[in-house]
């Protein structure tokens, strides 16, 4: 990329570090062993960026210059703690005649890849609570400001602020290191890796409390740590199967959305609107997954997810979908990962396969109780009972999911087929 070249240098700067932030705070972590530190010297030199890059141009190779500025403010801030000169020569001697050849970094990509992944462990460490974790990803892993990550949980920047310091005192305190887990310890941190993205995109693809039914921004993060982690880990076809269902669901964004802001339901959808691109990964990295499976790897729910989606990715309309299957591969992934979401699915999947009476005798077996004050329940049962022409049990049953639900595009959408089935009602 040649100096001067883009006429928005503070854009290149920012888009660089989302591509290249883990790299440079996992690299700068194994050098200096401290998580927190690694974090200022990457920020150090984002700042730095941001004031050189619009006067001196951009250069040749932003992610090695940004990586050469951190690891000198590095050098300099052990410098300047003379109790910590041991510091200097470590750091110096990782630097050594790796930055006499900046900003070729390419003979690095093995130490690069090492370092995000221990990113991800430490972010998934089992002493977190599922909330810090999907903070702390985001904060290291995805490069995301505090404030950006207050935005998409709807919490403000102080409250996110804390939660990011109490979990690196709580990895502290737990003596997390920064070596990367082997054997069972690695398959379950991956686990939790998974799961923490997993969280991060149900979150933006479908939003648990607020005015907006999605937060896009916060999805595409979840879609790109997803890639990170198939790139990381590209034999595992648990974690291809991951970024094959986010692929695939995150295809539907455009079209989940009427021009007036009013949530669209998936058999509604203008499919034209579809990212096709989106699409061809997510077949591609199925595929890829489906050729470890067909070699003997485990599979598990999220390329039996990812497996369902792709039934609704490759018909061209609604009315052509293969819900018989995807109710089959319902059952198999209700064997794989019980769940009463998965039940109230696999209702939604056997009402349309084999009836609305079929879905609800699904859904009669699921205990409310699982659920808490989810809409989930009565929103499908509204749905069925709909299907089925019960219209006044229909219209009640959405009621009933309005009361619950606390975003307000899905408020909307479960209010007006509530009237609809209460006008149907009184005819």
């Amino acid at each position: 990329m040649p100096a001067g070249t883009y006429d928005d240098p503070s854009g290149v700067v920012i888009a660089t570090w989302r591509a290249e932030s883990a790299r440079l705070v996992g690299a700068l972590a194994r050098m200096t062993r401290d998580v927190d530190l690694a974090e200022d010297l990457a920020q150090d030199a984002l700042v730095a960026a941001l004031e050189q890059w619009p006067v001196s141009g951009i250069p040749d190779n932003p992610s090695a210059w940004l990586m050469t500025t951190a690891k000198r403010r590095g050098v300099d801030h052990f410098r300047r703690a003379d109790t910590l000169r041991r510091k200097v020569a470590e750091l110096e001697h990782a630097g050594g005649e790796e930055e006499a050849r900046m900003p070729d970094l390419d003979d690095q990509v093995d130490h690069i890849e090492d370092d995000v992944l221990r990113l991800v462990f430490l972010s998934c460490h089992p002493s977190l609570t599922p909330e810090s974790r999907a903070a702390l990803t985001l904060r290291l892993v995805g490069g995301l400001t505090t404030a950006e990550i207050a935005r998409g949980f709807l919490t403000s920047e102080t409250t996110m602020a804390q939660r990011i310091s109490r979990a690196k005192k709580t990895l502290t305190a737990a003596r997390a290191g920064l070596d990367l887990p082997t054997g069972e310890e690695r398959t379950a941190r991956l686990d939790d890796a998974m799961a923490v993205v997993y969280l991060i995109f149900n979150e933006g693809y479908a939003a648990t409390a607020g005015d907006d039914w999605m937060r896009p921004d916060l999805a595409a993060e979840a879609t790109r740590l997803a890639r990170m982690l198939a790139d990381l880990a590209p034999d595992e076809p648990e974690v291809l199967g991951l970024q094959a269902l986010l692929e695939l669901q995150g295809s539907r964004t455009a079209a989940r959305l009427s021009p007036d802001g009013t949530p669209v339901l998936l058999e509604a959808q203008d499919r034209s609107l579809w990212d096709e691109l989106m699409i061809r990964r997510g077949l591609a990295a199925l595929r890829a997954a489906s050729r470890l499976a067909a070699a003997g790897a485990p599979v598990g729910r999220y390329f039996l997810q990812a497996s369902i989606a792709a039934e609704h990715a490759t018909a061209s309309r609604a009315e052509d979908t293969d819900w018989g299957r995807i109710a089959r591969l319902y059952d198999v992934l209700a064997q794989a990962a019980p769940g009463a979401v998965v039940e109230v699915n696999r209702a939604v999947a056997h009402g349309r396969a084999h009836g609305a009476a079929a879905g609800l005798a699904v859904l009669d077996a699921v205990d409310p109780s699982r659920l808490g004050d989810s809409p989930l329940l009565p929103s499908v049962r509204g749905d069925l009972l709909e299907r089925a022409g019960r219209h006044t049990d229909a219209a009640a049953a959405f009621d009933e999911a309005v009361g619950l639900t606390r975003n307000e595009g899905e408020r909307r959408v479960l209010q007006r087929r509530a009237e609809e089935n209460q006008r149907r009602s009184d005819r």
